[in-house]
């Protein structure tokens, strides 16, 4: 049976992302938080079952606390992704009921599936006497016109009943025709007062709110309310704002190195993968953030585009990029990071 959620295991979590959260992000994103609960991006319930689960999901050791999300909406085939999952280590299994793409929706799995309550709450069941760790749920506080708080609290109530260890909320709701992924990321309004309420009807329940998050500020005044906070694109664009959760969120004060340092503690992990022919721009291009909004961030992220592509492609690019940098940030930085 699925763990209970330790008390502030997710008070700070990463969002799984497509086509960004892949292993390489989340390296190099835990050489910045030690804390931050990290997802995978959203891998198919069949992909697992029939495909490359080398391929699919491998991690580095450095990487847990670690999340695997799925995609589906087979119990069967849920469950069986699931021990798989747990057989390769990760540390939660998460359920996406919140992705509003069409290829997700031909496929009856995402938003979709917050029309069928009684569905997801047979997947969480069953992927909950499949594993020992938690199962868990990701979902939108509503759907096109299914978009009554009545509707939202009878799909929680349900997969509460069937197990599920905790909830993640995007306090938007997903327009599923007419609006693609990118707009329902933005156009439908974000309604926190909606999650607060889910909070207050379902106190044994941890709930992690997202969508819209940009700030520690933000993420502190959402934990007055919830039990923990999902940053997406800040997150991943603003990779430097996982400098101060362990410290903020955390209570860790433990040593933050500066931007540099982090690069440079991220260069034999680069360099294991360059040998294993993984093409650097696969990896680099999760760092062109790094040094957003610093003096030189655009000269760095400029030389790291324009050359991290060739094929022939190795750390030098990065350290090129980096002695682009004015010499006074760099020791701006190390000062803060002492501090």
């Amino acid at each position: 049976m699925g763990a209970p959620i330790s008390a502030g295991s997710h008070r700070f979590c990463v969002a799984p992302m497509m086509e960004w959260t892949d292993r390489h992000c989340r390296v190099f994103l835990r050489l910045i938080s030690r804390h931050a609960r990290l997802y995978t991006e959203m891998v198919t319930s069949a992909a697992i079952v029939h495909g490359d689960r080398d391929r699919l999901l491998g991690f580095d050791a450095c990487e847990h606390p670690l999340a695997l999300q799925l995609g589906g909406s087979d119990p069967h085939e849920l469950a069986e992704s699931a021990r798989i999952g747990e057989q390769y280590g990760y540390d939660e299994i998460n359920l996406n009921c919140g992705c509003p793409s069409d290829r997700v929706q031909s496929g009856r799995f995402g938003a979709c599936l917050m029309g069928e309550p009684a569905l997801v709450a047979r997947c969480v069941a069953a992927m909950r006497a499949a594993v020992s760790i938690p199962v868990t749920v990701k979902c939108r506080i509503g759907i096109d016109d299914r978009d009554s708080y009545e509707e939202l609290h009878e799909f929680v109530r349900q997969i509460r009943d069937a197990g599920t260890g905790l909830l993640v909320v995007h306090a938007r709701k997903a327009i599923l025709q007419g609006l693609s992924p990118k707009e329902n990321r933005d156009i439908p309004p974000l309604v926190y007062p909606t999650v607060y309420r889910l909070k207050a009807d379902f106190p044994e329940l941890p709930i992690v709110i997202n969508g819209g998050i940009s700030t520690l500020g933000q993420c502190k005044d959402h934990l007055a309310q919830v039990d923990g906070v999902m940053l997406g694109r800040t997150a991943y664009h603003e990779p430097w704002i996982l400098a101060g959760v362990d410290r903020e969120l955390f209570g860790d004060d433990h040593p933050v190195p500066a931007r540099h340092e982090v690069l440079e503690s991220f260069m034999p992990y680069m360099e294991r993968q360059l040998a294993a022919g993984v093409r650097l721009n696969s990896m680099s291009r999760h760092l062109l953030g790094l040094f957003h909004g610093r003096p030189g961030g655009r000269l760095f992220r400029r030389h790291i585009a324009e050359n991290a592509y060739k094929r022939d492609a190795g750390c030098e690019v990065l350290r090129e990029a980096v002695a682009l940098l004015p010499s006074e940030q760099l020791r701006s930085d190390a000062e803060q990071s002492l501090a």
